[in-house]
């Protein structure tokens, strides 16, 4: 009962933690929004230009600068003012942090499910097992390169950072028009592929019904 209890506690936390980066992304909260998006996109316009041990080093140095300031501003104040409050981060040293071992065993299950997942995807689309979805892969694959050649890493992340902090909002203001157009895209899309599908050898349209 205690290690379903703890299991259960673990899922929840897991479902809180999605579900704060989803009202991060879609601003119900447009303070935190704001703080964490000007946040994630300093430290990736940063590492576009510093190396990553320079961005880390600087992140820490100004966390403890803040922290350092902070603590002996309040010791010179509870001294001046003789009061006995104690340490000012008292409350976050005294809370535990720690990852339980269900917490690690659910996460560890959750990656090794996603893990054989994309093990199967990989194999059959390598391995063409259906000649359509391994077009696609030929297709996507191609673009991506056409994508490497103008764009490095960090800089997709900063790309991919302003798209999730934006999409969501220009889809809920525009979402009718967004709809129809993705619809028209999807049937376009349909409509190519079974053109290709068509063309192929009735030898391997069989073993794709099959």
């Amino acid at each position: 009962m205690e290690e379903a209890s703890s299991l259960n506690h673990s899922s929840s936390s897991l479902k809180e933690l999605s579900q704060a980066a989803v009202q991060l992304i879609h601003w119900r909260e447009p303070k935190k929004s704001a703080v964490a998006f000007s946040v994630s996109l300093v430290v990736l316009v940063a590492m576009a230009t510093l190396s990553v041990i320079s961005v880390m080093s600087y992140l820490l140095l100004a966390c403890l600068c803040v922290t350092i300031t902070f603590r002996v501003y309040k010791s010179v104040i509870q001294a001046v003012q003789k009061s006995n409050e104690g340490h000012p981060f008292r409350s976050q040293l005294d809370r535990d942090i720690s990852v339980s071992s269900e917490s690690a065993r659910l996460l560890a299950e959750q990656c090794r499910t996603q893990l054989n997942r994309f093990s199967v995807q990989t194999r059959r689309l390598l391995l063409v097992e259906d000649l359509v979805d391994s077009l696609k892969l030929a297709a996507v694959m191609w673009l991506m390169t056409y994508v490497g050649a103008m764009f490095n890493g960090v800089t997709i992340l900063i790309l991919a950072d302003v798209l999730f902090f934006t999409a969501p909002l220009i889809y809920q203001k525009k979402k009718s028009q967004i709809d129809r157009h993705v619809e028209l895209l999807q049937s376009n899309l349909e409509k190519v592929l079974q053109r290709l599908q068509d063309k192929l050898p009735g030898a391997v349209r069989r073993t794709k019904a099959d």
